[in-house]
């Protein structure tokens, strides 16, 4: 699929270009970020050039996963990263991570709900997933926001970027 621009009250959903590389890479130095998300520790420059420059792109032509970065149209700041991956047919996991700066301002909510009318409208999707590690109350708080159902919490799911099991919390949103 060719990439796509979404546009919000406040926000441009747009692909990630080399010219965000440095934001990116800022943004990732975060520690929740490191901690919450599937990120290389330590984040090093050249992690986020492969990324934009190689990975991103590559996904999108194989229809598998959609990530587009969100910027404020009011100063073009990097707000974070809003992605679509596939699952199963029928169903996409949405993911994100927000720039510390900009947390707390709805922006995600924003970013999120305007990446899954999109998804309801172009991927033929009948559930979104989401997943957050169990205690990243934020992430819950946005997942809550957007309607999600909090469907359980699985335990021991993976083994964070700190090398120790970590539970997970699920949850999902039907079609509307």
């Amino acid at each position: 699929m060719d990439p796509v621009t979404l546009e919000t009250t406040r926000l441009m959903l747009r692909t990630f270009t080399l010219a965000d590389v440095d934001a990116v890479y800022e943004a990732c130095q975060d520690q929740a970020i490191q901690h919450y998300t599937p990120v290389p520790v330590p984040y090093r420059r050249t992690d986020a050039e492969q990324l934009i420059g190689e990975k991103l792109p590559a996904q999108w032509a194989e229809d598998r996963d959609y990530t587009l970065g969100a910027f404020r149209k009011d100063t073009g700041a990097l707000v974070g990263s809003y992605c679509l991956t596939l699952v199963s047919r029928g169903v996409w996991e949405l993911g994100y991570w927000a720039v510390r700066e900009q947390r707390g301002r709805g922006y995600s909510v924003e970013a999120a709900r305007a990446l899954c009318d999109w998804g309801w409208a172009t991927l033929d999707a009948h559930r979104i997933e989401w997943w957050a590690m169990v205690g990243n109350t934020a992430s819950r708080a946005v997942a809550e926001k957007l309607g999600f159902t909090v469907e359980g919490t699985l335990r021991k799911r993976s083994i964070a970027n700190d090398g120790t099991p970590h539970d997970w919390w699920v949850g999902g949103l039907l079609r509307p």
